[in-house]
């Protein structure tokens, strides 16, 4: 059976893990062996490549915290990380995959951290497009980048979980941080021990990792270390990424994406929702909802605000209507246009020309 290299990195700096990112990806792309990697973070403030700071964290908090800020080599969202959450990467060549579309590495890898999730005794599942949830909340978050025919995939794992310092630090909308809202926000995440009633060892959580890993790839894997050509390329990352010019290479406006919010009542209750919306694009970065209002599964709200991620303001009404249309749901009164209105209403301060349905 061919056998993969096993890295265990422990706790480091961001700068430290995302300058291994580099060199253990670029040295999959020139040939070197497939590898799961093991890791923890310093309490830390990580933004994907593409954000800016100042859009998506609140610094001053980030800065009384003494949370460290970096950037990641791969896109997606910001990100809060500490010693009481669990990483995990893969570093694999397009062969061992079999397709370099992502949807279906995504799913492929995904399936296989549930299955491990699942050996605790719980019921965990792969939700598209790249999280894992258990009873519909999210337990884990992933994402990978291509470099040539290499892959670099990540995933996190909520061992356990600080629900409030993470809205402290990630810019969220202020009503985000009463304690109703820190409360609905622990609604929608979960971490194995509360789960469990305790934090499972991290050696059982990296073995249940090994082996449905192994199984799903058909490899066994051997602890191993970087190879002093990685070490080299790590040293020659590490000055660059540890730096202010790195974490800051994206600099937009906070002015560019204002979080837009509306409320109103309705027969069903009120609905707020808040909007992380792009100015120059148009689109909303990230929907929120709030109020006072039933709605049965609970789940419901979570996925919708995932179905409007990055969507374009035009699409809004179609988007919510065809979310609705395919979910046998509760909401007592309260109907997909009584969202849609919402929605409108906020996007309507970003200026006349969206208020258009």
């Amino acid at each position: 059976m061919t056998a993969w290299r096993l890295i265990d990195s422990g706790i480091l700096r961001a700068a430290e893990h995302f300058a291994l990112n580099r060199a253990l990806l670029e040295a999959r792309r020139q040939g070197g062996p497939s590898t799961l990697r093991f890791l923890r973070f310093a309490p830390s403030a990580l933004l994907g490549y593409h954000q800016s700071a100042e859009q998506e964290l609140r610094l001053d908090a980030c800065t009384e915290l003494g949370i460290d800020i970096q950037r990641r080599i791969s896109g997606g969202g910001a990100i809060f990380m500490d010693e009481t959450q669990f990483g995990w990467e893969l570093y694999l060549d397009r062969a061992d995959l079999g397709t370099r579309d992502m949807s279906i590495i995504a799913r492929r890898i995904c399936e296989a951290a549930a299955r491990a999730v699942s050996g605790f005794g719980i019921d965990a599942r792969f939700r598209p497009r790249n999280d894992i949830e258990v009873g519909g909340r999210k337990i884990s978050g992933t994402g990978g980048v291509f470099d040539g025919d290499a892959l670099l995939y990540q995933g996190t794992l909520l061992v356990e979980f600080d629900v409030e310092k993470m809205l402290r630090i990630l810019r969220v909308p202020a009503e985000k941080l009463s304690g109703k809202a820190i409360a609905d926000a622990r609604d929608r995440v979960a971490s194995l021990a509360e789960l469990l009633g305790f934090a499972p060892p991290l050696d059982e959580v990296k073995a249940r990792l090994e082996q449905a890993f192994g199984a799903e790839f058909g490899v066994t894997f051997q602890p191993g270390t970087p190879s002093e050509g990685e070490l080299e390329l790590y040293r020659a990352a590490l000055p660059e990424i540890d730096s202010p010019a790195w974490i800051n290479l994206v600099g937009k406006p906070r002015s560019d994406l204002p979080i837009l919010e509306a409320a109103k009542k309705f027969p069903g209750g009120l609905l707020r929702a808040a909007l992380a919306f792009d100015r120059p694009g148009e689109r909303i970065r990230q929907a929120w909802f709030t109020g006072d209002m039933f709605v049965n599964p609970r789940r419901t709200i979570a996925d919708l605000e995932a179905a409007l991620k990055n969507a374009a303001g035009a699409d809004v009404a179609g988007i919510v209507r065809d979310f609705f249309s395919t979910r046998d749901c509760d909401m007592l009164t309260l109907t997909p246009d009584d969202f849609i209105m919402v929605v409108h209403q906020a996007m309507a301060q970003a200026g006349p020309e969206r208020t258009r349905p």
